[in-house]
């Protein structure tokens, strides 16, 4: 998992950070997970089954590898989950300011404090689009605020946040939860506008976080804590392409990958998941490759809600 090997067993033509339009952030911390123990090994699962995966999008049309991957090297820091978070938040604001599209693959749920922090300073009336089974809104947990349990609790705080897929939660974080920006799971399957109503809601900035626990344990057995009652996959890619088509994803992370020897589906769910994102934001965008001269040299980076007088 270091810069020295490419996502998805790319060509290295297309995994160089000068001219790669994403990067990938690889953070396998586990430090706060609470029951199933594995996130940690998430990250090297995801590119092993990332390696085995088409690189043709069926759906779009399109091969989004092209655009350029790279691959960062991971980050090790595992002293505290504050240390972490603040590593976390410190590198992707790096590559943000890059002008990349940066997106980040855990790990458990703590990560994404530090890489909403650093969207949310970089682009303007940011919306966190929230997906998952937990609510994961705790002040602390554990003795700590940087917990997996408590992943948006600052973003409630500091951003337009919209959680959907809510099916298992505390007490205490109704406290903190907006339930007109909150789509729970059992409403959801009874109402077929949910994903108009989401989006509604949303500002043109959008940073998605996508804790894979969020879709069904039959089709995503792999997490530290899974739910009955999840998201299923073409309704997932559905609201998906739905929110890049209407709005401007700046980024995204995926989280709470707990690999099973025994079985590489969820494995591969998550590279395909991670792939069928980056197509639907960069479908519309050619490139230049060995088959077709076609690139427009008048395209304009995607980011181009960013914050550019932010000198932090």
């Amino acid at each position: 998992m270091s810069a020295t090997k490419n996502y998805a067993g790319i060509p290295d033509k297309y995994a160089k950070l000068d001219t790669s339009k994403i990067v990938l952030i690889p953070v396998p911390y586990d430090g706060t997970s609470t029951w199933g123990k594995g996130a940690d090994k998430g990250p090297e699962a995801f590119l092993e089954a990332s390696e085995n995966m088409e690189l043709y999008d069926i759906e779009t049309g399109t091969e989004v590898y092209l655009q350029g991957v790279y691959l960062a090297d991971k980050i090790t820091e595992k002293a505290t989950p504050e240390a972490v978070v603040n590593e976390v938040h410190k590198t992707a604001k790096e590559y943000i300011k890059r002008n990349k599209f940066v997106t980040l693959f855990g790990g458990e749920h703590s990560i994404s404090i530090g890489s909403i922090r650093a969207f949310s300073e970089c682009f303007n009336n940011l919306t966190v689009l929230h997906i998952d089974a937990h609510a994961d809104l705790r002040e602390s947990y554990d003795g700590t605020t940087y917990n997996h349990a408590c992943a948006v609790h600052e973003a409630s705080k500091t951003t337009n946040l919209i959680q959907v897929g809510i099916r298992s939660m505390d007490v205490i974080e109704t406290t903190y939860m907006d339930k007109d920006k909150t789509f729970f799971a059992h409403d959801m399957v009874n109402d077929e506008y949910w994903m108009d109503s989401v989006i509604e809601l949303m500002t043109d900035n959008v940073f998605i976080t996508f804790d894979l626990d969020a879709l069904d344990p039959s089709i995503m057995p792999s997490t530290g804590t899974p739910e009955p009652g999840g998201l299923l996959w073409y309704e997932t890619l559905e609201f998906l392409k739905q929110v890049f088509e209407e709005k401007n994803v700046v980024g995204f992370d995926m989280v709470e990958l707990c690999p099973n020897p025994s079985d590489k589906s969820s494995d591969f769910l998550a590279a395909k998941l991670y792939y069928k994102m980056l197509s639907y934001k960069f479908s519309e965008e050619t490139v230049e490759d060995e088959y077709d001269n076609t690139y427009d040299t008048n395209e304009k980076p995607s980011q181009s809600k960013f914050i550019e007088d932010d000198e932090d």
